[in-house]
């Protein structure tokens, strides 16, 4: 018997890039949200929808990131792979360090407008002060006063 089950889209969630989770130079466990094992991760043996890090893998990418301003792409993913063990292809690189930068500068921008929204309510508080229990008198009110 077949059962077909209806389910609703949850839409897009983007989650932090694998290569900026470390906590007090730790690497932390992840969620698994695809079918590809990001470089740097295993798949947790006793639960498959966690995935694991591995320190070197994740310690040789940071330092592959340094290596990119001096060479190329191709490069720099083949000396990944050798020093590793482990394959990824240059375009794989490239998308990984992409979409880390990404991240970043829109927490960057993120904490910028954080910024602005806290001088903006420092602002709204003192005008606000300065009006509370100042009451703009109308003419019709200060016509009943005068008689």
């Amino acid at each position: 018997m077949n059962v077909c089950v209806m389910t609703k889209p949850v839409g897009k969630w983007k989650l932090p890039q694998p290569t900026d989770l470390k906590e007090d130079n730790v690497w932390v466990s992840i969620p698994r949200v695809a079918r590809t094992i990001p470089f740097g991760y295993e798949i947790d043996p006793e639960d498959s929808r966690i995935l694991l890090p591995i320190d070197y893998e994740l310690d040789m990418l940071e330092q592959a990131k340094k290596y990119i301003k001096q060479y190329s792409y191709r490069e720099v993913a083949n000396w990944l792979t050798r020093n590793t063990g482990r394959s990824i292809s240059h375009v794989g690189l490239k998308k990984r360090l992409d979409n880390e930068g990404q991240r970043k500068n829109k927490a960057g921008s993120l904490r910028r407008w954080a910024d602005y929204a806290k001088k903006a309510i420092a602002k709204a508080e003192e005008i606000e002060a300065k009006r509370i229990g100042a009451k703009e008198i109308t003419s019709n009110e200060g016509q009943e006063r005068a008689a």
